[in-house]
């Protein structure tokens, strides 16, 4: 879709896209240029209306090891103002993904550790490998995940988040499916054909209505109830009907047919 150096954008012709952390060779670690692109690419994610979810996938052997080396020595050299500035991208990366109106599902191979943590806590789904392995590392060279720390706590739950924070542990896919950071953990050698069968699925549903849940579980999400949230989900749920995906996908059902927006069976 567009060129970038530190990461790759793939269109696939059935609505999806990829978005890629390609830097192998540093184990797909964050640096300026990196989150700078990122932010362009969610970006034209979020313009493409034909585009139906997305996928958070790292090239190599790891998602990504956190952190660049060198850019955090240069980061060391900068004054108060300037690591604001950094730490202002960072928070428009991880805010902008987390409001992408499409689904997203993170794909984990290898290292998640620091930053990386957060990109998987943004995405609604994450699966992985259960021998992946996961750190907020921060703590160990004498920082915080403060940027990242809203959605882990939203993604491991206030007390898990604590302790991982605190502790910089490593913990395995496995550790990680029990706590809900990943839906489904698998053997390495079957994540490649796990991830076709979440496309596949996906490919299912309604690109509207996936989008309108979306939405919906946002506004539900504090878990309080009160009339302005009943009115949101009475409208939601009648405006739906109402639209043309909802009629198309409502008849079908009734017609016993395919409805329009899943591929010809064959």
């Amino acid at each position: 879709m567009t060129d970038f150096t530190t990461v790759q954008l793939e269109k696939d012709p059935r609505g999806l896209a990829t978005l890629w952390l390609n830097r192998p060779d540093k184990n797909n670690a964050f640096n300026a240029e990196m989150i700078r692109e990122l932010i362009l690419a969610i970006d034209a994610i979020a313009a493409d209306k034909s585009l139906r979810f997305l996928l958070l996938r790292g090239r190599g052997k790891h998602f990504s090891a956190g952190a660049d080396l060198a850019w955090m020595q240069a980061s060391a050299k900068l004054d108060y103002n300037a690591n604001l500035n950094d730490a202002r991208e960072l928070a428009e990366l991880m805010y902008n993904l987390n409001a992408l109106k499409i689904p997203t599902l993170a794909v984990v191979q290898g290292a998640a550790f620091g930053g990386a943590v957060g990109l998987v806590s943004c995405c609604d789904m994450a699966i992985g490998a259960d021998d992946a392995l996961f750190s907020l590392s921060e703590v160990r060279i004498g920082l915080a995940p403060a940027v990242i720390s809203p959605f882990v706590v939203q993604a491991l739950g206030e007390r898990a988040a604590r302790r991982y924070a605190l502790t910089a542990e490593r913990f395995s896919g496995n550790r990680a499916r029990e706590l809900g950071l990943l839906a489904e953990a698998y053997p390495a050698g079957e994540l490649e054909a796990q991830v076709e069968s979440w496309v596949s699925n996906l490919l299912l549903n309604s690109p509207q209505a996936m989008q309108v849940s979306k939405d919906l579980l946002r506004e539900v999400a504090s878990g309080v109830l009160h009339p302005p949230l009943r009115r949101y989900t009475e409208n939601a749920i009648a405006r739906i009907r109402v639209s043309p995906e909802g009629q198309e996908g409502l008849n079908a059902f009734l017609e016993k047919r395919t409805p329009a927006w899943q591929e010809p069976q064959a």
